[in-house]
């Protein structure tokens, strides 16, 4: 079973997000140090690594809402970049629903403040709606529906915007774990279907291995990635076929270890 991924494969890759040197300091606290990572066009990948390390830093980085380090060099699709894109996406662990507004108009709300012409949104959300099994649900308020289905709705709220990086801060970390691996399986079914480039932040090594192509795993503060796992198990992937498969089991020793988990 190959398990480590091979750098030269990931920089031949069509790069979607490229990162070298990338250091952050937060007053006296040194919180990444020389993060160097690369990441192809529509792959998924996940971040494991100790609470407090970092993993959200780099998020916000790479979402240009945090400033990095004099000395670093990031690249997205293939431009350098040191702030906020269209191009990018971000999902949080709460979700941003407006309480006063239906799914429909909450999910429609990114792209009528980015001036999308109003037939092209509602386009869009016709299409959305469907995948994110919110059709149903489109007049209902926030506090009608389930938490599940407010993150669905917060995915489709970054999701209408059409940008070719998703990047998942926990996206389900606050939900029960019977409805969070439920949105994991409808998470990569609408990965598989849009095939966007995400990373995903988790702190559950059984969901980064079922839904990543790799996991990036980050050392205690000063963090830098201490192990670069590719996971090689076949997509389209059924839930119960992938955990049921010994590679599975293997991933979750390797990463485990890899985490101090013993």
């Amino acid at each position: 079973m190959t398990s480590q991924a091979d750098p030269a494969d990931a920089q031949a890759s069509a790069g979607a997000i490229s990162i070298r040197g990338l250091s952050k300091t937060f007053g006296a606290l040194k919180v990444l140090d020389d993060i160097n990572c690369t990441i192809g066009e529509a792959e998924f990948v996940s971040t494991l690594g100790p609470s407090g390390c970092g993993k959200s830093t780099i998020l916000r980085i790479i979402a240009g809402l945090v400033e990095p380090d004099a000395g670093a060099e990031l690249r997205l699709l293939g431009e350098p970049f040191g702030g906020q894109s269209d191009q990018v996406g971000v999902v949080f662990q709460t979700h941003n629903m407006l309480p006063w507004l239906t799914v429909e108009k909450n999910i429609r709300l990114n792209c009528e403040v980015r001036g999308v012409a109003r037939a092209e949104i509602t386009r869009r959300v016709e299409e959305i709606l469907p995948v994110l099994k919110l059709e149903g649900f489109r007049e209902k308020y926030p506090h009608q529906i389930s938490g599940g289905m407010k993150q669905r709705a917060a995915l489709g709220q970054t999701l209408i915007a059409q940008p070719k990086v998703l990047l998942l801060d926990e996206p389900f970390g606050a939900l029960d774990a019977l409805t969070r691996d439920q949105l994991n399986v409808e998470l990569l079914r609408l990965w598989q279907k849009i095939r966007k480039t995400v990373v995903l932040i988790t702190h559950s090594i059984s969901e980064a291995i079922f839904l990543s192509d790799r996991v990036l795993v980050m050392s205690d503060r000063p963090s830098r990635v201490v192990s670069d796992v590719r996971i090689d198990l076949p997509r389209p992937r059924d839930p119960k076929a992938t955990r049921e498969d010994p590679r599975f089991g293997q991933y979750v020793t390797q990463l485990s270890a890899l985490m101090g988990v013993h």
